[in-house]
């Protein structure tokens, strides 16, 4: 069929009309959701060659190269690469073996499409490595790039779902060891510095592109045929000794769990890591590289079981991260949940037949549940699935609902379907998304096909909605005193239509026994048949197994009987729902206090204990009236320090002392505190270390002792460790009671150079706004909110939350809710994401508000 001329020429105009359109794209700052959906259809595949040459100055800047090799699937449209620093630092870039001017624009290093080809091209770009993800000491570096901030160190493509593999090369000073995320190829002598060379990645995600560079020594293990090595910097022997078998043996045991449970075998090259003093979070998952928190591994002889079981989560946590998270990664960080809900999940799996003198239902409910209610009672709740428009927001999703609350949805889950159904589908799912991408749809489709479940619809209010139940029950009895009915209800604390399904246990309490009815929520209301008939039991226990989440009936009169109860899950949820009832206004602050007390002064559980032990402090700082926390701290450091005095497990000693410490300001509790930690008392199997006596002599200082000059210079003069010295160095202003010092720190936190030790900025910070000192400090108050816009620029994923957390989250008074309510008021345009952080970290400052107001 033949076309005229013009109508040719018109069809061609049209068609390039749309082509233009199809490829238009808005640019923004960070990373486009937009723009990730164009670079994933037009980018089949990625690798990047990577050289770094590591000066020995850490003021000196890290001359770059890249070598990209990207195919294209069509070259229609400009290829944008990300690179959040000056343009400055880029130096040249060179397109397809041609020189081409370097266009930056809001954060992106455009390529024109006038010098792409579709297919295979190469991108080479010298330029100058970002230093706000290089986290650069004196003698030691580290990158931490998650969520969006390898775009800050080098050109990339910086979302999840465009994999690539990497071949770094770096020169180092010599001496100093270094540790990637491939095995290592070569090293050369370059005289004062050494090249090395390293194979050819696996292929990752960019965030989980790593290394390390320093001075650390180093130790390696073969252990089952699985080669490790460990870089660290812990100069305590006792400490090295005690830990380094511990935390080899734990890894390998992490590994060999997953294998089995995912019949998937190890899926990268190999699996270090390294332990850093000043690291950010407990833990990062990077490929072949696993970075931690070296305070969180080598433990000494004075550790707790929890302590213990803590170290071996964190180390399960990050080794299942390999599967679920490196392996198969989620498309968009909407989906971040999802790696850390497994990662938790699995964790607990791995950890329990390693510790099997603990209860670990227990262990999951003290973990998982005080911290999923912290959040999610609170305004600024928001559902474990999140909307993310761009990932430079990405870091706000990360919180007590994702590591905390997705955990007890997954049990749930599990739990409903059945364990070896539950199984069967994830091992599906990591054969089918293994080396790839795959979102929570991905999931519910290959979970729905395993179970009758109707999965989306359990998933949209589990998944997709914010909140927890309120439960209630109406029980009737007949004129026998048998049970007639009994009906339980629920409502969602939010005023919204969601009902939560799920599965728990319920106690009926008689004298002689306990009759356990498994529920199962299905409705609004639900009967419980099963009981229907049976005695009037002397009282009904909610919760009894853990396996639920909510906040159920409790009799607040009936709160003292609760160490009564003998099953160790039972009891301790039963502490928890009397604070969640509490905070909510259905029991008076000082009922709860009491009950926690009488609970603590027999409880022989070390978690539990811990429990009490930070409720009974929440409760004392927020909550309780001024008068009655003369009458409450005097009462709690009698009791507390009579326990230390019995004979008791030392687990449970140290999580006693650590609550005395915490309310010993009054004369007699902080001599007693002095003379523990100048030795002068010894309390019978109560092992302290270099780390508890440090933390002694800050408790005193801020207690204003006599002696707290001495004590802090003692305390300084007695540290070994250079890191450790300068932590303590960094944290001396905030402890001086010289308040022009203290002045002069929260002014100098303004600069983000000041800020980059995260760790210990939120310590100085809640040294500085202790409520022994809030008349002086809450001044710094309005300074504090003014700066979090910046720190959540600057700072990384949990800096923000724990910024306002130990700022003005230490404060319950009325004067400080003024402040945070006149800040939001003269900022109506303030970050909607930052505005639920500041809801999260102020709950209790709010909810103070109203309860000290019916309780005075």
């Amino acid at each position: 069929m033949k076309i005229s001329s013009c109508l040719l020429c018109f069809i061609l105009v049209i068609y390039s009309c749309q082509s233009v359109k199809k490829t238009a794209l808005s640019l923004e700052k960070g990373i486009s959701k937009e723009l990730a959906v164009y670079r994933k259809s037009q980018v089949v595949e990625a690798s990047y060659d990577l050289s770094f040459a590591i000066p020995k100055e850490k003021e000196s800047p890290i001359l770059s190269q890249l070598l990209l090799k990207v195919e294209v699937s069509d070259a229609h449209g400009p290829l944008y690469l990300d690179f959040n620093e000056k343009k400055e630092n880029l130096k040249s870039v060179v397109v397809n073996g041609k020189a081409i001017e370097i266009l930056h624009e809001k954060e992106h290093l455009i390529i024109p499409k006038e010098f792409l080809i579709k297919g295979n091209n190469t991108v080479e770009v010298s330029f100058i490595a970002g230093n706000l993800s290089l986290n650069r000491n004196d003698d030691f570096l580290y990158t931490l790039l998650v969520p969006d901030r390898a775009s800050t160190l080098f050109p990339c493509f910086d979302q999840p779902d465009i994999k690539a593999k990497y071949t770094l090369s770096m020169t180092a000073p010599k001496g100093w060891s270094v540790l990637a995320g491939a095995p290592l190829h070569k090293e050369t002598d370059q005289g004062d510095f050494v090249q090395y060379q390293f194979e050819q990645s696996d292929k990752m995600s960019t965030y989980l592109f790593s290394f390390v560079a320093g001075e650390f020594k180093s130790v390696f293990k073969n252990l089952d045929n699985f080669p490790m090595t460990m870089l660290y910097r812990e100069n305590n022997p006792e400490k090295i000794s005690e830990s380094t078998e511990s935390i080899f043996s734990l890894h390998r045991q992490a590994v060999s769990f997953l294998e089995k449970y995912t019949q998937h075998p190890f899926p990268f090259k190999k699996m270090d890591f390294a332990t850093i003093p000043v690291f950010q979070y407990g833990g990062m998952e990077h490929v072949g590289a696993i970075q931690y928190r070296e305070s969180k591994l080598f433990l000494d002889n004075s550790a707790t079981d929890s302590e213990k079981l803590s170290r071996g989560k964190l180390i399960a946590h990050e080794v299942s991260h390999m599967w679920f998270g490196d392996l198969v990664t989620m498309k968009w960080f909407n989906d971040v949940w999802m790696k850390e809900v497994f990662a938790n999940f699995m964790a607990d799996k791995i950890m329990n037949p390693a510790f099997p003198n603990i209860n670990h239902k227990l262990q999951f409910l003290a973990t998982h549940y005080s911290s999923a209610y912290e959040e999610d009672r609170t305004k600024g709740t928001h559902p474990i699935r999140q909307n993310l428009a761009n990932l430079k927001d990405a870091g706000s999703l990360y919180g007590n609902i994702i590591y905390n609350k997705a955990p007890i949805m997954m049990r749930q889950l599990e739990t409903t379907m059945g364990k070896e159904v539950f199984q069967k589908g994830i091992q599906k799912y990591i054969h089918k998304y293994a080396n790839s991408n795959a979102d929570w749809e991905n999931l519910v489709e290959i979970l729905d096909k395993e179970t009758p479940l109707d999965m989306k619809k359990w998933s949209d209010v589990w998944v997709n909605q914010s909140g927890r139940a309120l439960f209630a029950d109406q029980i009737d009895y007949d004129q026998s005193g048998a049970i007639k009915s009994f009906v339980i209800s629920q409502q969602a604390e939010d005023g919204s239509q969601n009902v939560w399904p799920q599965i728990f246990e319920i106690g009926l309490v008689y004298a002689d026994t306990t009759k356990i009815i498994k529920v199962n929520i299905n409705n609004r209301t639900t009967e419980v048949k099963e009981v229907i008939g049976s005695s009037k039991p002397i009282s009904v226990i909610y919760n009894y197994n853990g396996y639920g989440y909510g906040v159920f009936p409790i009799d607040s009169n009936n709160l003292d009987k609760i160490p009564e109860i003998k099953d160790e899950v039972a009891r301790a949820y039963s502490y928890i729902n009397g604070y969640e009832k509490t905070l909510i206004g259905k029991i008076i602050p000082s009922t709860a206090f009491n009950s926690c007390l009488k609970g603590i002064s027999v409880e022989q559980n070390e978690l539990i204990v811990k429990l009490m032990s930070n409720q009974l402090s929440t409760l004392f700082w927020d909550f309780l009236t001024t008068k009655q926390q003369v009458i409450a701290q005097a009462e709690l450091e009698r009791l507390i320090y009579s326990r230390l005095q019995e004979d008791l497990p030392s687990n449970i000693k140290k999580t006693l002392f650590s609550l005395f410490e915490s309310i010993a300001y009054s004369e007699s509790g902080k001599e007693k505190l002095y003379q523990i930690w100048n030795n002068e008392i010894k309390i019978p199997n109560l092992k302290l270390n270099e780390d508890d006596f440090a933390n002694m002599a800050m408790e005193l200082a801020i207690y204003k002792h006599e002696k707290s000059g001495e004590i802090l210079s003692k305390t300084r003069e007695s540290i070994s460790n250079s890191d450790k010295r300068k932590r303590f160095d960094f944290l001396l202003p905030s402890l001086s009671n010289d308040l022009t010092v203290r002045d002069a720190f929260m002014e100098s936190l303004k600069l983000q150079k000041n800020r980059e030790k995260e760790a210990w900025v939120q310590i100085a910070l809640a040294n500085i706004h202790h409520p022994l000192r809030q008349q002086s400090s809450k001044k710094y108050l309005k300074a504090c909110l003014d700066l979090i816009e910046e720190i959540q620029l600057t700072g990384d994923i949990f800096f923000p939350k724990g910024w306002l957390v130990n700022s003005v989250g230490k404060y319950s008074s009325a004067d400080a809710y003024v402040i945070v309510a006149d800040f939001l008021k003269e900022n109506p345009k303030f970050s909607p994401i930052l505005k639920r952080k500041l809801l999260q970290a102020t709950d209790n400052l709010s909810r103070a508000q109203e309860i000290k107001k019916e309780t005075e």
